[in-house]
C-alpha cells in the first residue's frame, strides 16, 4: 500500500503530494523579467582561486575580475499563474560572480548569492546557485515624480545588502553614459556545482554534480554604464571580504529577460567523491 502511495506522489520539488500542489518550486520552465544592477571590480587573483575546485581554474585574461549584481526580479512558470499571486512571483537577489576555466573553455560561476524568498532560494538550489537568505534593496528608477532616479546621465542609484542581522554589502552607482554590455565577468554560460552530503556520517556526497547552464529568448532593455562604488564588511558567517576590490571597473544597469528550462550535467561522482 505504502509503495502505490509513493507512486502516486507528486511535485517537483519539496514537499511532494497527491496533487504537486504544495511544492515549493513548480516544474520548469521557469520565466524571468527584471532590472538588473552590475558593478564589477578587480580582486587579488588568489582570493578568486581559492572558489574554484579541481578542475577548475583562473580565466585567462582579468582573473581577479568580480561582479556583484543586484536584481530586482519577477518571474514566473509555463502557466504564468504566479503574476497574478505577486507574493510568488517577485523576489530580489544579490549574486557574486567571477569567471573561470574548465576544458578550455571559459564560464561564469557564481560563488556568493543571497535572495529575500524561499522559492527562489530552493530553484536556485537545484541549479547550483549556494543560495542563502537575506535582506536586499536596490534604487528602482523612475518616470514620473522626484522619489527616484532617471535612467540618464546623473541617475544615482544604492544598493545594500544584508544577512543574518548584518550588513554585508553598500554599493553606489551614477549613469555617465550607455554601453553596449553590461560588463563581461557575467557574460558566460553558468558552471556550479549541486552538491548533497550523504545521510550516512562517513558517506561523502549523495549528490556531486559539476552542471552547466545558459537560458534561452533573452531580451535585453538599453544598457545604462557609469562610476560605481562598492565596501564589503565582515561577517562571522560569510566570507565575502576575502573578495576585496583593489580596483573598479565601473557600473551597469539594465532591464533583462530570460527564460529556463533545464542544464547539463559535465560530470557526476559517486558517494566517495570519485569519478
Amino acid at each position: 500500500m505504502l509503495d502505490r502511495m509513493a507512486d502516486n506522489i507528486s511535485g517537483f520539488m519539496f514537499p511532494r503530494s497527491a496533487t504537486g500542489r504544495s511544492s515549493i518550486v513548480p516544474s520548469p520552465p521557469w520565466h524571468y523579467s527584471g532590472q538588473m544592477l552590475t558593478i564589477e571590480y578587480r580582486a587579488d587573483p588568489a582570493a578568486v582561486a581559492e572558489l574554484l575546485p579541481a578542475p577548475l581554474s583562473l580565466a585567462d585574461v582579468d582573473p581577479g575580475a568580480v561582479a556583484v549584481i543586484w536584481a530586482d526580479w519577477q518571474s514566473c512558470s509555463g502557466g504564468f499563474e504566479e503574476l497574478l499571486d505577486p507574493v510568488r512571483s517577485q523576489y530580489v537577489e544579490t549574486f557574486v560572480v567571477v569567471r573561470c576555466r574548465y576544458r578550455g573553455e571559459t564560464y561564469s560561476r557564481c560563488v556568493y548569492i543571497w535572495v529575500d524568498k524561499d522559492f527562489a532560494m530552493v530553484r536556485g538550489h537545484h541549479q547550483g546557485y549556494p543560495k542563502k537568505l537575506g535582506e536586499l534593496y536596490l534604487t528602482r528608477p523612475v518616470n514620473v515624480g522626484r522619489a527616484g532616479p532617471r535612467l540618464q546621465p546623473g541617475g544615482r542609484f544604492g544598493a545594500t545588502c544584508s544577512a543574518s542581522g548584518r550588513r554585508l554589502i553598500d554599493a553606489a552607482f551614477t549613469i555617465t553614459g550607455t554601453a553596449e554590455t553590461a560588463g563581461f565577468v557575467n557574460g558566460h554560460p553558468m558552471l556550479h556545482h549541486r552538491y548533497m552530503p550523504a545521510i550516512e556520517r562517513a558517506g561523502g556526497d549523495s549528490l556531486d554534480e559539476l552542471v552547466t547552464m545558459r537560458g534561452y529568448d533573452g531580451e535585453v532593455g538599453p544598457c545604462f554604464s557609469g562610476e560605481a562604488t562598492i565596501a564589503l564588511y565582515e561577517s562571522p558567517v560569510e566570507e565575502l571580504t576575502r573578495l576585496a576590490p583593489i580596483e573598479m571597473i565601473g557600473g551597469f544597469w539594465r532591464e533583462v529577460g530570460i527564460s529556463w528550462n533545464g542544464g547539463s550535467t559535465l560530470e557526476r561522482h559517486n558517494l566517495a567523491g570519485q569519478p
